[in-house]
């Protein structure tokens, strides 16, 4: 079995793996309806086919509904801390180039507390894989508007309409660099496991979005995108190497450029084919990406998924290990002359 760019160095069995082997013996402990089952049985699905060592990949999630994945998978995990899990990771990732190693988290843990822990590990480009569940609300914690809500979002917590601007995590991440970033929508199985799978295939940091309902707070946050119609003139797939189009046949609309470095959409029937732009996740440049990301808004109007930007960059945890080894194979410093030279004063 071959060893893929994002798991070198983690061992493979060659003994075949179903989605069972990837189940606990837990409960699963969501409401009916939540956007989390379709994820947690999507992984449960595609891991057998990396061919891994389940003790060798781990889940680390904060705090949070979506923080209760590792209970769930037949694997190592850790319940951690609220926001700091893209921290512990980090940790792992740098210290055991043997794992796998995946972050849970919602975009109340993520964005909120968490920040300032997700964008160092996007910018430093360290080898784990980053689920965001975005249901626009805090759900644990039974209802406070989230950094994804949008404004005028009535809450137990506004009243009377939020004030915040929401963040747009896919800029969000695309703005620190990450070398990997996709969105997907819990409803749509096959994108799903399918971005997933690349994620997995990705070395460096993948963060994949995904739009996931809360039927208790948030019931129908995403349902615009999911009714037959609507989603034809809404949605917009990204495919790599392919013109972004989207609609329904008799009224096909195109993504071309707008004249200022952005972009804009455009029926098909009043635009040169040529124009539409053409679909390119290894650009080195995130701003072409960051740029698709701009496309629609709070309303979802439209709302971009697919795999936005897959760039090969040097890894964090790859360069530490080789400075380490670089430090081991030179003279070993001597702590007396470190402790004693020249930057050092009497008072």
């Amino acid at each position: 079995m071959p060893v893929l760019g994002g798991l070198a160095g983690v061992p493979v069995t060659d003994e075949p793996q179903k989605a069972k082997d990837f189940k606990s013996d837990q409960e699963v402990r969501w409401c009916p309806g939540c956007g989390d089952y379709v994820v947690l049985n999507a992984v449960q699905s595609f891991l057998p086919s990396l061919g891994l060592k389940r003790e060798n990949i781990v889940f680390i999630s904060g705090i949070g509904c979506s923080s209760r994945f590792p209970y769930y998978m037949n694997t190592y995990g850790m319940h951690s801390i609220h926001g700091r899990a893209p921290a512990i990771a980090t940790g792992l990732a740098t210290s055991r180039p043997d794992l796998s190693v995946w972050v849970v988290t919602g975009d109340g843990d993520a964005l909120s507390i968490g920040g300032n822990h997700l964008i160092h590990a996007l910018r430093r480009n360290v080898n784990l894989k980053i689920l965001l569940f975005n249901n626009r609300i805090y759900g644990l914690t039974k209802g406070q508007y989230s950094p994804t809500s949008e404004v005028g979002k009535v809450t137990k917590s506004t009243p009377v309409g939020s004030l915040d601007h929401p963040f747009n995590p896919v800029s969000l991440a695309l703005g620190a660099e990450a070398s990997f970033v996709a969105r997907v929508i819990d409803s749509d199985r096959a994108s799903v496991t399918e971005t997933l799978q690349a994620a997995a295939q990705h070395r460096g940091s993948a963060l994949v979005e995904i739009y996931q309902n809360c039927p208790i707070f948030n019931d129908g946050a995403f349902d615009v995108l999911k009714d037959n119609e609507e989603k034809q003139r809404r949605i917009v797939p990204l495919k790599h190497g392919e013109p972004v189009v989207f609609g329904p046949e008799d009224e096909r609309y195109g993504v071309v450029p707008n004249g200022d470095g952005g972009f804009r959409i455009s029926k098909l029937s009043e635009v040169d084919e040529s124009d539409v732009v053409v679909h390119d996740i290894t650009r080195d440049d995130p701003s072409y990406a960051f740029a698709l990301s701009r496309l629609g808004g709070q309303d979802l109007s439209p709302a971009v998924t697919g795999i936005f930007r897959a760039a090969q960059r040097p890894t964090y945890d790859d360069l530490a290990r080789a400075q380490v080894d670089g430090a081991k194979q030179a003279k070993a410093a001597n702590l007396q002359s470190l402790l004693t030279g020249n930057d050092t004063w009497t008072i």
